[in-house]
């Protein structure tokens, strides 16, 4: 593996894509007012996040989400909200007796933890409708899934998915995964780990962080990690490192780059969801990964600086 201070690519990661599909679960957010015992609800969650991004980037871009609501004034107000951003939603099943999950912020000293109430969300069936699944995907150029989209299935509804990308990829659709590491959402490190590897298995680019990754898998450094989701199949690896530098592995280079400065860090919450919606707009244009990931760690700079999963965006300031 060869590496290089700057891979200059002989044509963009993706060709022109016109259709995005995000696969997961959006929830209902409470976060704490200023004032006490006061909270703001809104509606946020990993790939949902993504996709909304990815809708502020890419407007050129159809941009869906596939989940699973239920059919209560929350979901109807959910699925409100997803039209009004200009995410499609044509794809989303309704559940005539679950609902939608919730997670309340809680802080503490600037520290921030959670807690969730999700056991009887309807996106735990998101992958019940495997024609629609399968219809979705058919109508897609870029899908993109993560480890948590898994981990609140059953394991019948995770082979659904599963089965459904592998058929997808084998199409000819772009396959994209993010990790995304939550043990609390599985029986067991074991299990979780053994799926994460199953879905790498049917990506074509994957997007982990490395803090989670060494401490769940016990690679012994970045690129360690990079080259274990290579031999899974995957063709881009690009690892994300907090502060530190992003290591990728693409079209058998492998370098590390370091993200531009960002000032003052206010909420780290959608940092790699925004970077991953920075790094999907750019794949048709960039032409350098350097490029790419600059650009993608520009925007998460921008998401950090604030208060929120979904904040606007200063496109004057970023350079794809």
């Amino acid at each position: 593996m060869t590496s290089s201070s700057q891979l200059q690519l002989t044509q963009p990661v993706l060709g022109q894509f016109k259709k995005f599909l995000s696969i997961g679960e959006c929830m209902v957010e409470l976060a704490p007012l200023d004032q006490a015992n006061e909270f703001h609800m809104g509606f946020a969650g990993d790939t949902f996040n993504t996709s909304w991004y990815m809708r502020t980037l890419r407007p050129d871009v159809e941009t869906s989400y596939f989940t699973r609501v239920g059919t209560d004034a929350v979901s109807n107000a959910m699925l409100d909200m997803m039209s009004g951003a200009g995410v499609n939603t044509s794809f989303i099943a309704r559940d005539p007796v679950r609902s939608v999950g919730l997670y309340l912020i809680s802080l503490k000293d600037g520290e921030r933890s959670f807690s969730y109430w999700r056991e009887q969300s309807a996106a735990r069936k998101l992958a019940q409708d495997a024609e629609l699944l399968k219809r979705a995907m058919q109508d897609s150029d870029l899908i993109y899934f993560s480890g948590i989209s898994l981990a609140i299935l059953d394991p019948q509804g995770r082979q659904t998915l599963l089965d459904a990308l592998s058929a997808a990829r084998a199409d000819g659709k772009r396959i994209a995964f993010d990790s995304n590491l939550r043990p609390r959402l599985w029986a067991s490190t074991d299990e979780m780990t053994t799926m994460v590897m199953k879905a790498a298995a049917v990506s074509d680019i994957i997007l982990p962080s490395y803090d989670d990754e060494a401490d769940f898998f016990g690679d012994a450094n970045i690129e360690a990690t990079g080259i274990r989701y290579l031999g899974a199949g995957a063709k881009t690896v690009v690892i994300k490192n907090g502060a530190g530098a992003v290591h990728y592995i693409h079209e058998g280079f492998s370098h590390h780059i370091d993200p531009p400065a960002v000032g003052d860090i206010v909420d780290t919450t959608s940092a790699g969801d925004s970077f991953n919606a920075g790094f999907f707009a750019g794949l048709d244009r960039a032409t350098s990964m350097e490029e790419l990931i600059r650009s993608a760690s520009q925007i998460a700079g921008q998401v950090i600086g604030r208060k929120g999963a979904l904040v606007p965006l200063d496109l004057s300031k970023i350079t794809i």
